[in-house]
């Protein structure tokens, strides 16, 4: 499970957002109905927040306490969402300009460092067979 999916997976109910936090319930549920947190529901439709939602709640309370409105805070994580958008995924852009041949002698370079650095494994023992 990598950490992505960790910090997204709906694990605390409000009385314990509420704790780590210091919003009250209200709160919480006010910055709900503006669409700035999107908690998921359990099977009873209850509230069940993330690790993002819980930062999310702590950043809205930050930019609260300096000043910023309701519309500027959803300008803020909108601008955010547009930027990240924009960026092009530098892992997809490698590996599609990437020739066969550059490819295998990537992974051989992977596989031949990770042995060299004592690294073994079944992958390495799988993949070294096609670089002898």
């Amino acid at each position: 499970m990598n950490d992505h999916i960790r910090r997204n997976m709906p694990l605390f109910p409000i009385s314990i957002v509420k704790k780590l936090t210091e919003l009250s319930a209200r709160q919480i549920r006010y910055y709900e109905e503006n669409g700035l947190v999107h908690p998921s529901r359990s099977e009873g439709n209850q509230r069940q927040f993330s690790f993002n939602d819980v930062d999310k709640l702590l950043e809205i309370k930050s930019l609260i306490e300096r000043g910023v409105n309701i519309s500027g805070i959803r300008e803020i994580f909108e601008l955010r969402v547009e930027q990240e958008q924009k960026k092009p995924a530098p892992a997809l852009k490698n590996t599609e300009s990437m020739s066969d041949k550059e490819l295998r002698r990537h992974l051989q370079k992977e596989v031949m460092m990770a042995g060299s650095q004592g690294r073994s494994s079944m992958i390495q023992g799988q993949l070294s067979r096609f670089f002898h």
